[in-house]
């Protein structure tokens, strides 16, 4: 029998909107035995915490604090010696600044690190994250780790920083590894492994069949993801209401919230919606938890996001693993999910008029949104279950 492991599990902003999946992630790590250790750098804001699971999260997760300037100092007194200030010469201001606002939770998790014998730290990030682990590691605490989630370049300064020192890395698509292999050559960890998220294919599984839409009624379409402008929601209400002009009965739910809690684009996209007149077909649901979301998906005759990027996408990987056949957009890892045709179809980017058409003829094809279905679901089975990254995990610590 394998040791068991005390792995320290760092998530920015815990628990978010859209991390369901680490939360089944810990589970499953959990569920194989191992004690971990939910580690968080500060709550999200309220209007996002929206899951049943999020108040349970609360209370275990140990947040390491607002910014210390004294524990930040303390900090970086001890690593100056170690080359800090040949790193922050380096990588230039931001990194400089990123280092500051680290070292003080960087203390405050070595602290807790010791005290709670920590084997391990793996950070679901490549920000501030990743930096409050790697920090940790140079000032005397145990290995780390890290996962890529999207673009280099959405997770800030000091990368060469940060995987130097990681004993492995996890990475969600192919895409993105040759993407760090050409920008961080010479700095990456000896083992960086091809891992994407995963879902629960127990929990998103029916209990009734999967039905096409009937003839005369309306065409159910689902969407879920954060409401920002590179999730394409706009696009999506502008293809319905092209097909509401040629005379197919549409109606669209989309499930998610901006980051601001319902301040931000959330107004834009009002705003559309109105200048659209779909106020009686398109309806914004704010965040809702993963209950309400398996019977919006169970309700749906399709899930379309039209992302303009996407590293990847769980929510395509939930709607799937639900049986319901989807639409996305030919960006970003996308594509190493779903495969156009076979298991749903792609369409580009910023294009409403390709995705009204791919809609109107999926819409009116029941035996292809049967095989997507069927398809869709065998495909997340084998290769996106949830409990494939806590066995990739645990593999690579102890290695």
């Amino acid at each position: 029998m394998s040791r068991t492991l005390r792995i320290g599990y760092l998530v920015p902003q815990f628990p978010g909107q859209t991390h369901i999946f680490f939360w089944r992630e810990i589970l499953a790590l959990e569920a194989m035995g191992h004690e971990v250790h939910v580690l968080s750098t500060r709550k999200p804001p309220s209007g996002l915490i929206a899951h049943d699971w999020s108040d349970d999260a609360i209370l275990r997760t140990s947040y390491l604090g607002n910014i210390d300037p004294i524990a930040s100092v303390v900090g970086l007194a001890r690593l100056l010696p170690q080359g800090l200030g040949r790193w922050i010469a380096r990588e230039g201001p931001a990194f400089a600044k990123d280092a500051m606002v680290s070292l003080g939770a960087a203390q405050h998790l070595l602290s807790y690190a010791k005290k709670h014998k920590l084997d391990h730290i793996h950070a679901h990030s490549c920000g501030r994250a990743a930096l409050i682990a790697a920090f940790v590691k140079r000032l005397g605490g145990p290995d780390y780790s890290m996962t890529l989630h999207g673009p280099l370049s959405d997770y800030g300064s000091g990368q060469r920083f940060k995987w130097s020192g990681a004993k492995f890395a996890t990475i969600i698509t192919h895409k993105l590894l040759h993407e760090v292999e050409e920008a961080l050559d010479g700095s990456l960890p000896e083992r960086m492994v091809i891992r994407p998220m995963g879902v629960d294919t127990r929990m998103l599984s029916r209990d009734t069949p999967y039905a096409p839409p009937e003839k005369g009624r309306p065409v159910q379409l689902f969407s879920c993801g954060r409401l920002n402008v590179v999730k394409g929601h706009q696009d999506l209400m502008s293809a319905v209401r092209q097909l509401l002009d040629q005379g197919v009965d549409v109606r669209l739910e989309i499930a998610g919230e901006d980051d601001a809690g319902g301040s931000g684009y959330r107004l834009e996209l009002e705003a559309h919606l109105k200048k659209l007149r779909l106020q009686d077909h398109v309806k914004l649901l704010g965040a809702i938890d993963a209950g309400a979301v398996r019977e919006k998906l169970k309700a749906a005759h399709l899930f379309v996001l039209a992302s303009w990027h996407e590293p990847l996408g769980v929510a395509y990987m939930e709607a799937m693993s639900m049986g319901v056949p989807v639409i996305g957009t030919d960006a970003g890892g996308v594509p190493e999910l779903i495969r156009d045709g076979t298991n749903g179809y792609l369409t580009p980017p910023k294009n409403p008029g390709a995705l009204a058409r791919t809609i109107r003829a999926l819409a009116t094809d029941p035996d292809a949104l049967m095989r997507l279905s069927a398809t869709g679901r065998a495909h997340v089975e084998e290769n996106f279950r949830a409990s494939l990254g806590a066995e990739t995990l645990v593999e690579e610590i102890l290695r």
